[in-house]
């Protein structure tokens, strides 16, 4: 990548910058990891916040960071990064997440950097040969196999919960969901911090290899450090229109459900973490809600709501790339 001249000042307010999408991720998908046991009246919600918190942060001593790798270096040529492109990028990612805040739909805050990333990087190039095809297409995929993977792991895990549980008193099964609930929600906690995090490691890392004050090799621990407190931080804050909607309007979750797709969630998270995959935790979670709840039976389920959803799924990285594609033009004149 080639150094380009930028002054100290605009690196700064690109740090925080990207550091206050790191806050939003927190805060847009903290009903990811907590929308279950929210529901389902395990945990009240400051409990399952704080729990998420903390969870959130300590992935940073468990994953490696190949998400952040992938985001860095995977996506666009690194040759075209510049700081107006990251301008762009955070621009648009940051204002899709406030749009599908405010109306509380559960959109992917990594999809909207992504779009964002792409948006501002064919705006300065002109062109789509600056994209990384290979990077760009397991990420794109991952919008369909990750909530279909979700889905198919949390009906297998609940069925094969009926099935090991069918001579069991409902009362006792429901209080062992409870206790398990906290195992698996900490561990869906664990891989949002694990994957999400590490967006935002990539931006940051990205804009100083531009400016030439990192190497190639790893971004700065600093950098790590406070993607991940922010990360946290945001998660702490919460964002309880979207919990609402993924805890009780998509189905009507019993702490077993919960549990059943807290834990199918956690596992496609943490397989695609330690592939360099950034994918959306938003989409592995509503799979694994809408898997759990077709269990019960198939109208458990409210379709309608699901497909607003996909809608949303479909529209982000187009979308945010559109908005981007302005905030690159308009960081041209005011950077």
């Amino acid at each position: 990548m080639e150094t380009v001249q930028i002054s100290l000042g605009v690196i700064i307010f690109l740090v925080v910058l990207a550091l206050a999408f790191d806050f939003m991720n927190g805060f847009h998908d903290a009903a990811n990891a907590i929308a279950t046991v929210v529901s389902t009246r395990v945990l009240k919600p400051h409990q399952a916040v704080a729990m998420a918190t903390f969870f959130n942060f300590i992935a940073i001593f468990v994953f490696h960071l190949k998400v952040a790798a992938m985001v860095g270096k995977g996506t666009v040529e690194p040759s075209i990064i510049d700081h107006y492109v990251i301008f762009g990028a955070l621009i648009g990612a940051i204002a899709w997440n406030i749009i599908t805040w405010y109306y509380g739909i559960p959109s992917s805050s990594s999809h909207a950097l992504i779009g964002g990333l792409v948006g501002a990087a064919v705006a300065k190039a002109g062109t789509t040969d600056v994209l990384i095809a290979d990077g760009l297409i397991k990420i794109i995929a991952f919008i369909f196999v990750s909530p279909l993977v979700g889905m198919l792991l949390g009906g297998l895990i609940m069925l094969l919960v009926a099935w090991l549980f069918r001579r069991t008193a409902p009362r006792k099964v429901d209080r062992w969901s409870r206790r398990l609930q906290l195992i698996s929600a900490s561990a869906y906690a664990l891989g949002h911090g694990g994957n999400d995090a590490q967006k935002t490691i990539g931006i940051i890392w990205m804009l100083l290899i531009a400016a030439g004050m990192s190497g190639t090799d790893a971004p700065p621990t600093w950098v790590i450090v406070s993607c991940y407190m922010m990360i946290g931080l945001g998660t702490a804050f919460g964002g309880w229109r979207i919990i609402k909607l993924m805890g009780q309007k998509i189905t009507k979750l019993r702490p077993v459900g919960g549990f059943c797709a807290q834990t199918g969630g956690a596992v496609m998270l943490f397989v695609a973490t330690s592939f360099g995959i950034p994918v959306s935790t938003t989409h592995t979670i509503t799979g694994a809600i809408v898997g759990v709840g077709a269990t019960r039976r198939f109208n458990a389920v409210r379709w309608g709501i699901a497909g607003n959803i996909v809608w949303a799924w479909i529209l982000t990285i187009p979308c945010s790339a559109v908005i981007a594609a302005i905030a690159w033009a308009i960081g041209t004149k005011i950077l």
